[in-house]
């Protein structure tokens, strides 16, 4: 599938204000100028990826239980089922302060000799602008709705554009076409899960309410980058004025209120739960979602949405793959409900 899904909803471009009124109404404070380069100078000066310090894969910030208002009234894609908006109990629990890295998904294959499923099937889903024109021209299939996706063999978390790519110096990106079933494994290895929808969106609003994103609603808050999407015009030309024109390292940009990172943007994130559009209006508790299904929930959007194209950059946004779907802008994080025991 590999998100080759269209939105051809609002064709403003991104602007300063998605909807927020005239301040950031209460939101996590802007940092200084040019925040998002210095956390990201910070990551990228730690070198080449045998220079890079072990970093425990149990690095979680604890998320404390409590009610929210999951979903929205006045949803960006109305057919993803954003809403309606609900009261929602959430229990507290632990989750993973960045994206599983390339670092930490190697650690993991080295452990078990896992093989995900883009490995085995022998291809993956790759955004078009990031492939080398041999790649390119060896193609001959698109996806229908959206060309810009490509089928690619020999694409995997490895070579996230294919065989002539590789991860050298992104061991500290997200790392990139893992499955769900992939991170499922990954996430029982390490002592953890996948998160419900519930638990993600929650940790993703970073204790505010009613708000479009994880710092407030302006887009742009005081002028600052605060996650990595697409920047320019969607599918044609990426200005990259957020400092990557594909993934950033997971610990890019500021974090939100619980000191999470790239919560939106950067990489979708999949969670536990089974793929439904029918939301309860009755305030429930740790909602885990429809017992069964053909698409699972992914939150958070990537580096890839864009205004005019995937407005999914939002808390409340969501949208679904197959369990065996992966692409070049799909990773995940994990929680738990304590403190893993031990340390991968």
């Amino acid at each position: 599938d590999g998100d080759a899904d269209v939105d051809d909803g609002d064709a403003d471009v991104n602007d300063d204000d998605d909807g927020g009124g005239g301040d950031d109404d209460g939101g996590v404070p802007a940092p200084p100028r040019a925040a998002a380069a210095k956390y990201t100078e910070k990551a990228n000066a730690l070198g080449p990826p045998e220079e890079l310090p072990p970093r425990p894969s149990h690095q979680m910030v604890p998320i404390p239980g409590g009610v929210f208002t999951m979903g929205t009234d006045d949803p960006g894609v109305p057919q993803d089922g954003e809403g309606p908006a609900r009261k929602v109990h959430v229990k507290a629990f632990h989750m993973d302060k960045y994206e599983v890295s390339n670092t930490e998904f190697q650690r993991f294959v080295r452990a078990t000799n896992h093989v995900t499923e883009a490995e085995r099937f022998g291809d993956s889903f790759v955004f078009e602008g990031l492939l080398s024109e041999k790649v390119k021209s060896s193609i001959t299939q698109a996806v229908a709705e959206a060309p810009w996706w490509l089928p690619v063999k020999g694409a995997s978390w490895r070579h996230p554009e294919g065989p002539d790519s590789n991860i050298t110096n992104r061991m500290d990106h997200p790392v990139l076409h893992i499955s769900w079933n992939n991170a499922v494994s990954y996430c029982t290895w390490a002592g953890k899960r996948l998160p419900t929808e519930a638990e993600w969106e929650y940790a993703c609003r970073g204790g505010l309410d009613n708000r479009l994103f994880p710092w407030g609603n302006k887009l742009l808050p005081k002028d600052q980058h605060y996650m990595n999407i697409w920047q320019g015009h969607f599918p044609y030309h990426n200005t990259a004025e957020d400092g990557y024109d594909s993934t950033a390292p997971v610990t890019a940009y500021p974090p939100n209120g619980y000191g999470l990172h790239n919560m939106v943007g950067n990489a979708w994130e999949w969670t536990a739960d089974w793929w439904n559009i029918h939301h309860t209006v009755d305030e429930v508790e740790n909602p885990t979602g429809v017992p069964t299904g053909k698409d699972k929930v992914k939150k958070g959007g990537s580096y890839m949405c864009h205004k005019s194209y995937c407005y999914r950059y939002r808390c409340a946004a969501r949208s679904q793959n197959t369990p065996d779907s992966s692409a070049s802008n799909l990773g995940f994080r994990c929680v738990a409900d304590q403190l893993p025991d031990r340390v991968k």
